[in-house]
């Protein structure tokens, strides 16, 4: 089996779609929703970062302390 890649315009999505469907072909799709709560949790911790970045560790100084198995 063969796998195309195709991008389709907004407008033409539900028309390639049920092209597609008709031609009982496959379709994964790659396009994630985040949720609202996850953004929120993002939007929160940058909010906190900008009140207090001196709070935050450098990545370069504590990455050597984790063990990895």
């Amino acid at each position: 089996m063969k796998e195309i890649i195709i991008k389709v315009p907004d407008q033409k999505v539900d028309f390639v779609l049920e092209l597609i469907e008709q031609l009982g072909l496959e379709i994964e799709s790659e396009e994630y929703e985040i949720p609202e709560e996850h953004k929120a949790i993002v939007r929160e911790r940058i909010r906190l970062y900008k009140e207090n970045p001196e709070r935050l560790l450098d990545w370069e100084e504590v990455k050597d302390s984790f063990k990895l198995d």
